[in-house]
């Protein structure tokens, strides 16, 4: 059997598939998942996956990519160190990091962020591909290296990631090898950098910006060019000149780079091909900053005159003539904004000489200025590259760019640092222009200008001029010949370069010549004019730069080169004497060489020679030795020589000043004067112009001064001038010798060293005693306390001084050196240039001379104790901590031998004062992070014995008490307040690492020294406790929340510091003994707080701590209710705060449990503590998993748990606290009634008395006493119960702030204004429309579901207008895994413990509660209809069933009904628009009693539709229409026919005797629909249109036969008889009803069958009932008149669906939307309702002895309820009186409150058939109370009927038949004429 093995190179690996795993060992990964492995057997690994190490696995090794790691054993773990470079690593750690983030911006619509991380990340991955090539050049990969950094660093930044701190090559620093200071530093550098990143808009263009600075910051830099191509039809060799071209100066500023194109289309050289590369150098800043700057070629054909002419071998050839150029803007390449790369090739297209005599110059001034080119595909490829550094730096870090053929062109001027050793000695000479007369021509003459160089015999000096870059040297250089012109321009530039020894005798000749087109011609030509110029003057000095216009000499042309003639003539117009007219009198020169006076032409020069100075005064200088009579003034006016000319001569000028020095050694004369001019050199470079000259004046020091005696001149004059400033004199040099101090004492150190190895070391004694006499000097010039001139040397000195420590010491003897320098800054007065005194020893620290330990022993004591005084004076504070940084970087450094006294000094002197420093800044003081560094480093250099010390340095123990609260209360402020950004994460570990380790030895000192009982310190203790719990509960240290990577890092570098510092609280605790009890209950908050932090290691060493807590106090007091006490209020705020998981719930539980088995005596005690606690924090993790969440019922049913849990353990305090948590919920969500009923109980715990109350709320901070704040308590509820529209119950409490008012305080005003607030909501209450709110059923199945609903039923009380598909559909955006149940049966236990979530949801209806206070009493409806839908417990749901066979002709016979009653744990409305169901108990009704419930609800439909016409006219009568016609079409007459056949037959009555009084109950209600019916076709009647008029006839048509029909069969019904009854009828009376034991109607239509959700498009009346249509929101005109076509085809279709989904349950509807009428406006004056007049019940007294079982459940809908005003107002008969007036069969029930009771039901009227049904003789008072009663519990619940609108809209009011499908047959009747109104006519 195969076995798993070790694996030995195979460690690290990368998932590249995704894995899913399908077993239990499977590790599911992911591409990009990082593996550790550890063995491997047959293609699987086994390991563990980075994300998480605790879980080791198995996964298939074919998804793996092995990666190459290293293997560190640590303890008993592998640490797996992968071998990529560092940077490599850091991009993929930083790509792992960004993905999640970047998945997150994706799914938050961050698309803006997310493109440019995007785009980031791709940069990375390129990136990171060429670093893992090894293809780089060592340039690129520098280059790459800081590109790579930069964008990291950005990225990090824009996702508010963690710094990360580098050092100046990019790595990242190690915190463990790097000082504190150092690491502040680099994060403030680090800081900075990324803001200004940040300031740019995108990262390309910081990129630029970057590439620019870099490129601008180096002194010099240079342009590669690689000329890949030239494409060009010329037919004849060409010359190409390539240079840099500034469009602005109109100038060349570069050489030109020259190469040769043959006619073939090659290079002329082949072996150039592809290797025509040249690079512009000495590029400064100054040419990178230039508006433009462009990179021209100039191509000069060579070959005839005219490129036309046939005959080619009659020709001249070897004519250079203009053809054209190419121009290319390259400014953003020089400025860093282009992409510069040799890969890229760049097209410059030529444009051509539009005639050959066209200039080149002027034509790439016009190309330049051209925006178009048309260049027909001709031009010039080149690639290009910027380069920085000079000529030595880009060979070496561009080898592969710049090599020995790369041809280097030079700027044509010098660049801005010239090195020694860098000899030029170039003129360059540009033939600017010339005119010429055509003399004897017929033409102008084709003029080509020659140049050599000559000596003064006029010989030429062969190979002195260079064209250009790349080619060869020439002796004689030939310009382009222009065609016939008499004004030429020809701006060609070319080199001279000729040995500086033969300047002096060269000079310049140019002969003129015509040349012609014709070979034969052409020879004839000779030279016509000739002119020269001198390279060098009499004096000495160069020829100037800038333009010549020199003379022209024609004659005999062998005369013409003859230099001993020519050489005596002047050579320009400027040397002739500017009275003489050349162009007339002046025609001939001495020699007799005739002038052309008609005849210019004029040059340009530019010397660029490091030998040669056109300056007279330098010069006389440097040649000081010819004429040393003049060296006085030479000398002084060196120092008025521009600065530009001196630095080109640098090193001649030292030579010669130290030359005359050297002459001079023996006396005085000149040291002065060379001091000084030695002075002004050095400051000249100091000067930021010539900054980059310092590398000049270093290197000649170190390479080229050889003045052995300097050293004792400059010492004797430097001491006589600070002597002369100590006296407190004047001493204007000394002022400029200070600049210039430190390279002074270069040369001085220098100088003494050559002379010592020449002379092995002799005069040092000497030496010594001279520097130590300056140094002494300075010492006394520190003393004086004058002002004025004597201050300025002082602060001059404080600063100067310490530049020449570091070239002293190396040659004087350090301790002396560092005694004197002691001397020199206790000299000064303590309160005399404090700031320049700090910053001359920060100078001080930061040489070589602090690093020595002896010479730290001298200084270091005066530093802190000058730091200590200013510091404590919070005197020059940034200087100050600058000073003691810098001391602590080189203290901590290796190599600065032992720092222990050092560390010691500065801990006794320094450390308290800078904590306290520390506790006086504020936390946005500028300087608190560097106090807080500084603090920091000196407490991780301290060692334990410096602790130790420290500790018993304190003279007193208060002392030391007081100095250890300072120190904890300042670490627990620093880290509650991080003085630093939060994403300096490096530097707030080492920062915590460093305080743990100071926390730690100062806990020592508390146990050792304030533990027992006579020292005991509690407040001490109390602080270290709270300081080490906030360590460790502090953000930075919750390494749970952090990514993957970050908890790797941090865990490998520091280690969890939680786990350390728990144990030491731990530890501490037990180390207490009897002063716990002290503790109690002050440390229960922060040791909860501790223990709740997500580590299971600390949880379980220190939750222990809480039983000996309880122990603790039970000892003392015998019970630990303060512990308790106080850990239930903090559990609450901490678990709300989002500490505390089921984990720490499991652990506090088992840990305390098994602590309480040991002691016996705690046991019980303790077992009731935990559940209670557990308990607590079940709820509390419910409660806070749901608020975050937007699930409102979650959220309040949480809140609730916890309001009634605090309530059963008596915490009132908390119970109140989270009872307005429930308010504000309420308030948020706009639930006003739940809000009031939340309120409310916080009123019911107060008293109408003046006795004082805690205040625990904020809002009620303001009252004093109970009744005040139960008075506003009830204004709130009262307002909020307003706004729910719960005017009764807010009438309550009016009533009682009444009765305060009136009875206990008397105030009047406010009794007033309660009464009037009263009346107004009795006002409301019959005014007012209030909607009826829906109720729905919702089941939660499911282990998937939180514990506090997981398979439980809620009744949900549904908002206005609320209907249930959305009530639905809120369910399933709460939860979007949740299935929605089909069906309304409870589900099986299968479900319940499946792993999923099912949510059943149904409407259900009301069961109105007994109303007592109703009783015999006329109640108007909208009374009535309050009790309807609030102050409900019982709800009911009724659902068809089946029993027996079924017949097919009549399905009514044996429809039942399954009516199930849930019972919620409190009345709705309550706190909660919810609440569960505690009880569930099902009935059933037969069929019979389905039937009498369906007709009983078809006639209440009737009824309240005809009164809601009656109360406003206006109403549209397209519903009444509707309903009416889909009763009395013939079509639906099947209904009565059922009836009949099911219930009203022979067979029936033989087998259902005791169903004869439900018989007789049926007909009577079928019987009184006829008058019904008649009533309501007569109101339609009335508002009919001319276009309904068809219908209407066709339903009064109908209407007859039906009523014919019926009043045969079941008799008449006549409503006239209560006409009469009405007693007077004003017209204002409302619908009543007279109450005894109410309850609601359960009806049965097919839309309950359909289970539909009710429509919540329209409001429902006031006091209207279940089965009533409700009134919608106002409409417009167009709505109400809106056609009934529509909605009859609608009403034809849901028949039809009905009929097909009878049985198929809940969710089977389709929902029809109605227009319907506006509501009824407000009158004054109601026409007499129908409900007035109709219909009679009998209703016995309760029997309180029946026993019957109650399986019938009746309600009676509103409108029958109207009429009850009829008999309640008859004067000559008692309602009462009425039952003995006919017999009625009796139903009997329980009333609500248990008792028994016997209902007679039935209509009354005139009967006016023959054969009447048995009827009652006498009517019930009660008309329309109840259609029929339920034989049955009169509490059971009603069947489920829909709603309102539905039963409207599916003509629910007509009785069900299987012919319901069919339509209605006549036209729909139109809207109603408008502002028409009905008044009903009374009857006699």
């Amino acid at each position: 059997m195969p076995s798993w093995t070790r694996t030995v190179d195979a460690k690290y690996g990368v998932a590249v598939w995704n894995f899913k795993g399908t077993h239990e060992h499977h590790i599911p990964l992911q591409i990009g998942d990082t593996v550790n492995i550890l063995q491997a057997c047959e293609g699987w690994y086994r390991g563990y996956s980075l994300k998480n190490r605790s879980v080791t696995g198995i996964f298939p090794a074919s998804v793996i990519h092995i990666k190459n790691a290293a293997v560190e054993i640590r303890g008993n773990q592998e640490n797996i160190v992968s071998k990529e470079m560092p940077l490599v690593q850091e991009i993929t750690t930083t790509l792992r990091e960004w993905s999640n983030i970047w998945k997150q911006l994706y799914m938050t619509g961050q698309i803006s962020k997310f493109r440019q991380v995007t785009s980031m990340m791709c940069d990375l991955m390129d990136r990171r591909s060429q670093l893992l090539s090894g293809t780089l050049p060592q340039d690129e990969l520098k280059e790459l290296k800081q590109e790579v950094t930069t964008k990291i660093d950005f990225g990090n930044k824009m996702l508010e990631l963690d710094l990360v701190v580098r050092d100046e090559n990019g790595n990242i620093l190690d915190p463990d090898q790097t000082s504190i200071i150092s690491l502040f530093r680099a994060h403030k550098k680090a800081t900075h950098h990324i803001t200004e990143l940040m300031r740019e808009e995108t990262f390309q263009n910081q990129s630029e910006y970057n590439r620019f600075a870099r490129l601008t910051s180096s002194p010099t830099n240079a342009l590669f060019i690689w000329v890949r191509n030239f494409v060009c039809k010329i037919g004849e060799e060409a010359e190409l000149f390539i240079s840099l071209y500034d469009p602005h100066e109109q100038k060349i500023i570069s050489e030109n780079y020259l190469f040769r194109w043959a006619s073939t289309g090659l290079p002329k050289e082949i072996e150039m091909l592809n290797n025509l590369k040249v690079v512009f150098t000495d590029l400064g800043s100054k040419d990178l900053n230039r508006e433009r700057i462009y990179l021209v070629c100039q191509i000069v054909r060579v070959g005839r005159m005219e490129l036309k002419e046939t005959n080619a071998k009659k020709m001249t050839q070897g004519l250079r003539r203009p053809f054209g150029v190419s121009v290319m803007d390259i400014t953003d390449i020089l400025k860093g904004k282009a992409e510069s790369d040799e890969d890229k090739h760049h097209f410059i297209p030529f444009q051509q000489v539009a005639a050959e005599n066209d200039f080149l110059h002027t034509l790439i001034h016009k190309v330049v200025a051209a925006k178009d080119i048309n260049h027909k595909g001709q031009g010039l490829w080149v690639s290009m590259k910027l380069l920085s550094g000079d000529l030595k730096q880009i060979r070496k870090n561009h080898p592969h760019l710049v090599d020995r053929n790369t041809v280097v062109a030079r700027k044509m001027g010098f660049p801005e640092i010239i090195m020694p050793g860098d000899v030029r000695n170039d003129i360059y000479v540009t033939l600017v222009q010339g005119e010429f007369d055509k003399q004897n021509k017929t033409t102008q003459k084709n003029v080509e200008v020659t140049m050599c160089v000559c000596d003064e015999k006029g010989d030429v000096i062969p190979n002195a001029i260079c064209q250009g870059a790349g080619d060869k040297p020439v002796t004689y250089y030939q310009s382009v010949v222009y065609y016939q012109l008499k004004q030429q321009r020809w701006m060609e530039t070319v080199k001279v370069t000729i040995p500086i020894e033969d300047v002096q005798r060269t000079h310049l000749r140019f002969t003129f010549k015509h040349r012609s087109s014709a070979e034969s011609r052409d020879k004839g030509e000779k030279i016509f004019a000739m002119a020269y110029v001198k390279l060098m003057k009499p004096d000495g000095t160069t020829l100037r730069d800038g333009e010549h216009d020199l003379i022209l000499y024609k004659g005999d042309s062998r005369k013409l080169e003859e230099a001993t003639i020519y050489l005596n003539n002047m050579s320009s117009k400027q040397m002739a004497d500017p009275k003489l007219n050349l162009g007339s009198s002046f025609r001939s020169s001495s020699s007799g060489l005739p002038i052309c006076s008609r005849d210019s032409f004029q040059i340009s020069t530019l010397v660029c020679s490091t030998k040669l100075t056109q300056n007279v005064d330098l010069l006389g200088l440097l040649k000081w030795r010819s004429n040393t009579d003049t060296l006085n003034e030479n000398l002084k006016k060196l120092m008025k020589v521009d600065g530009g000319e001196v630095v080109k001569f640098l090193q001649d000028t030292l030579d010669a000043l130290f030359s005359i020095m050297m002459e001079f050694s023996n006396n005085d004369t000149y040291d002065k004067l060379v001091f000084d001019a030695l002075v002004f050199l050095i400051g000249l470079i100091a000067d930021r112009k010539f900054q980059h000259f310092n590398a000049v004046l270093e290197a000649y020091i170190r390479q080229h001064f050889s003045a052995t005696l300097a050293y004792k001149k400059l010492l004797s004059v430097l001491t006589d001038y600070v002597d002369i400033a100590s006296r407190g004199l004047e001493c204007e040099p000394l002022k400029r010798a200070f600049k210039a101090l430190e390279y002074i004492f270069k040369f001085t150190v220098r100088s003494r060293c050559l002379y010592s190895q020449l002379y092995e070391g002799k005069e040092k004694k000497e030496f010594e005693e001279s520097v130590k006499t300056l140094f002494e000097k300075f010492n006394a010039l520190m003393e004086s306390d004058m002002e004025g001139n004597t201050l300025l040397m002082q602060g001059a000195s404080l600063k100067y001084l310490p530049t020449v420590l570091q070239d002293v010491a190396s040659i004087f003897d350090p301790v002396l050196l560092s005694r004197l320098l002691h001397s020199f800054i206790m000299n000064l007065l303590p309160d005399r240039l404090v700031k320049q005194k700090l910053q001359s020893m920060t100078a001080i620290v930061n040489t070589e001379l602090f690093q020595r330990e002896e010479c730290r022993a001298i200084l270091l004591s005066i530093m802190t104790t000058t730091l200590k005084d200013l510091i404590q004076k919070r005197e020059e504070e940034e200087a100050c901590v600058e000073l003691l940084s810098n001391i602590l970087e080189v203290l901590y450094q290796r190599n600065v031998g032992n720092t222990s006294q050092d560390i010691q000094d500065i801990m006794d002197k320094l450390l308290r004062t800078v904590n306290q420093v520390v506790i006086m800044l504020g936390r946005d003081h500028s300087l608190i992070s560097n106090f807080v560094a500084c603090m920091t480093a000196i407490l991780s250099q301290m060692e334990y014995a410096h602790y130790a010390s420290y500790i018993n340095s304190f003279q007193t123990r208060q002392d030391l008490m007081d100095f250890l609260m300072e120190i904890f209360i300042m670490f627990k402020d620093l880290i509650g307040k991080n003085v630093y950004l939060p994403d300096w994460m490096v530097m707030s570990m080492v920062q915590n690492r460093v305080f743990l380790r100071a926390i730690n030895h100062y806990a020592e000192t508390l146990n050792k020294m304030f533990l027992n009982s006579a020292s005991f310190e509690l407040q001490l203790w109390n602080n270290y406790f709270h300081l080490t719990v906030a360590f460790l509960t502090q953000e930075s240290l919750q390494l749970e929340n952090f990514s993957n990577a970050k908890r790797t890092a941090i865990i490998c570098k520091y280690g969890d510091m939680r786990g350390v510092i728990g144990a030491a609280i731990r530890d501490m605790w037990y180390s207490l003994g009897q002063h716990k009890i002290r503790f109690i209950p002050g440390m229960v908050g922060p040791i909860l707080e501790m223990t709740l932090v997500p580590e299971v290691e600390l949880r379980k060493s220190t939750i222990p701590i809480f039983f000996d807590m309880m122990q603790c106090e039970f000892q003392y007091k015998g019970n630990f209710r303060t512990f308790e006490d106080e850990i239930i209020k903090n559990l609450d705020h901490e678990v709300e705060g989002g500490r505390g998981d089921e984990e720490y719930k499991d652990l506090f539980k088992d840990i305390l449990l098994k602590h309480c088995k040991i002691y016996h005596h705690l046991e019980k005690q303790g077992e009731v503590f935990v559940a209670l606690v557990t308990g607590l924090l079940e709820r509390l993790l419910d409660y806070r998993t749901v608020m975050n969440d937007e699930n409102q019922a979650h959220s309040m049913s949480c809140t609730v748990n916890l309001l009634n849990f605090y309530k059963d353990i008596d915490r009132e305090e908390m119970y109140i606290r989270y009872m307005y948590k429930l308010r504000d919920l309420h308030i948020f969500y706009e639930n006003f009634t739940e809000a009031a009923y939340t309120l409310l109980l916080h009123a019911k715990l107060l008293k109408w008395t003046d006795d004082p109350f805690a205040s625990h709320i904020q809002d009620f901070q303001g009252f004093q006493t109970q009744r005040q704040l139960k008075e506003n308590l009830y204004n709130k509820i009262i307002e909020y119960f307003d706004k729910g529209k719960m005017w009764e119950e807010a009438i309550h409490l009016c009533k009682e702030l009444a009765e305060q008012y009136e009875m206990e305080i008397f105030d009047y005003e406010l009794l007033s204004e309660t009464l009037q607030r009263q009346a107004k909501f009795y006002e409301k209450i019959m005014k007012v429309l209030r909607p009826k709110p829906d109720y729905f059923a919702i089941g939660y199945y499911g282990q998937g579901f939180p514990t506090f609903i997981r398979n439980k039923v809620f009744i949900h009380r549904g908002k206005d207008y609320e209907r249930r598909e959305d009530f639905e559909q809120m369910l399933l955006t709460q939860f979007p895994n949740a299935e929605l149940m089909k069906t309304t049966s409870p589900p099986g236990e299968e479900i319940k413990n499946s792993p999923g979530q099912f949510v059943q949801c149904f409407t259900v209806q009301p069961i109105l509660g007994e109303q007592p206070q109703f009783h015999n009493k006329n109640v108007p409806e909208q009374i009535v209809g309050f009790f309807k839908a609030n102050n409900v417990s019982k709800f009911s749901y009724s659902r068809p069933i089946r029993r027996g066979p079924k017949d097919p002709e009549n399905e009514f016979a044996s429809m039942w009904i399954e009516r199930t009653t849930f019972t919620t744990a409190y009345k709705m409305p309550g706190i909660l628009r919810w609440f569960e169901v505690v009880q569930t108990s099902m009935t059933f009704i037969s069929p019979l009693e389905n039937a009498i419930e369906t007709m009983q609800a078809s006639n209440d439909k009737i009824l309240t539709m005809i009164n809601q016409h009656h109360s406003d006219p206006n109403l549209s009568i397209n519903p009444l229409s509707m309903l009416l016609n889909g009763i009395v079409d013939p079509a639906v007459m099947g209904g009565f026919t059922k009836y009949e056949t099911a219930f009203f037959t022979e067979k029936y009555t033989r087998e259902h005797p005791e169903d004869m009084d439900n018989i007789m109950k049926l007909k009577d209600l079928i019987a009184w629909q006829i008058p019904l019916l008649e009533e309501g076709i007569r109101v339609h009647g009335k508002k009919v249109t001319e276009a309904l008029k068809p219908f209407h006839d066709r339903m009064e048509e109908c209407f007859t036969q039906l009523k014919s029909k019926v009043e045969n069969e079941y008799g008449v019904r006549d409503l006239s008889l209560f006409e009469e009854r009405r007693g007077g009828g004003d017209g204002r009376s409302r619908p009543r009803s007279m109450i005894r034991s109410f309850r609601p109607l359960s009806v049965i239509s097919l839309s309950s069958l359909s289970s539909s959700s009710p429509d919540k498009e329209s409001p429902k009346v006031p006091g209207e009932s279940a089965s009533e249509p409700p009134l919608p929101k106002k409409q417009s005109s167009r709505s109400q008149e809106k056609s009934l076509d529509s909605g009859l085809k609608d009403v034809e279709e849901k028949k039809f669906t009905r009929k097909e989904n009878r049985v198929s349950g809940l969710f089977a509807s389709r929902k029809l939307s109605v227009a319907a009428p506006p509501p009824p406006p407000d009158i004054t004056e109601e026409p007499l309702r129908l409900s007035q007049l109709v219909g009679d019940t009998r209703m016995l007294e309760s029997n309180p002895n029946s026993k019957q079982p109650a399986d019938e459940n009746t309600a009676s809908p509103a409108g029958r309820r109207e009429l009850d005003t009829v008999l309640q107002k008859r004067p000559h008969q008692h309602p009462v009186q009425l039952q003995h007036e006919a017999p009625a069969p009796l139903l009997k029930g329980l009333s609500s409150e248990g008792q028994a009771f016997t209902v007679l039901n039935g209509y009354g009227g005139r009967v006016k058939s023959a054969r009447p049904p048995p009827l009652p003789k006498k009517i019930n008072p009660l008309l329309l109370e109840s259609f029929s009663q339920d034989q049955g519990d009169p509490l059971s619940p009603p069947v489920h009927q829909g709603s309102a609108n539905e039963q409207f809209q599916n003509k629910a009011a007509c009785l069900p038949t299987p012919d319901e499908t069919k339509g209605p047959k006549s036209p729909p009747p139109p809207p109603p004429p408008k502002n028409k109104r009905l008044v009903t006519p009374s009857h006699s």
